[in-house]
């Protein structure tokens, strides 16, 4: 098991001071692979990789992979671009109460990566919006 860091020593130092007496000691001699160059990164193995892939083919949000603090702003910038493919203000409702939910859900939790500094939007304010986009008074 590994010492714990002592107190005042940088990790830096602390690490290189733990490879330097496993060098002394031989650990990293003969090990499998010693002296040959490593495989080029192919990236079938990385999680992230099928994540990526599905998001470029268009299968998955990518915002189901970002935490609610980049998540919700981004849904929040693609709100108009998505309502303007809903047909009745009953949905147009429903899509922005749905997103203010989940907003305030979020505020509520623990803070997940960067704070979340989007607040729920004014339905009315949004719907009408939505009206003026489609012509409408």
């Amino acid at each position: 098991m590994t010492e714990r860091k002592p107190p005042g020593v940088s990790y830096d130092t602390w690490v290189d001071r733990q490879i330097a007496a496993a060098e002394a000691r031989g650990d990293f001699e003969d090990l499998p692979g010693a002296g040959k160059p490593l495989p080029p990164p192919s990236g079938r193995d990385a999680a992230t990789d099928w994540a990526l892939r599905r998001a470029r083919e268009g299968d998955v949000d990518v915002s189901a992979f970002l935490p609610p603090s980049l998540a919700l702003p981004r849904e929040i910038q693609d709100l108009p671009r998505k309502l303007a493919k809903v047909r009745t203000e009953k949905k147009v409702r429903e899509i922005v109460e749905d997103l203010n939910a989940r907003i305030r859900k979020a505020h509520a939790m623990p803070q997940d990566g960067p704070v979340l500094r989007a607040r729920p939007l004014d339905v009315e304010e949004t719907v009408a919006s939505w009206r003026a986009g489609r012509g409408e008074s």
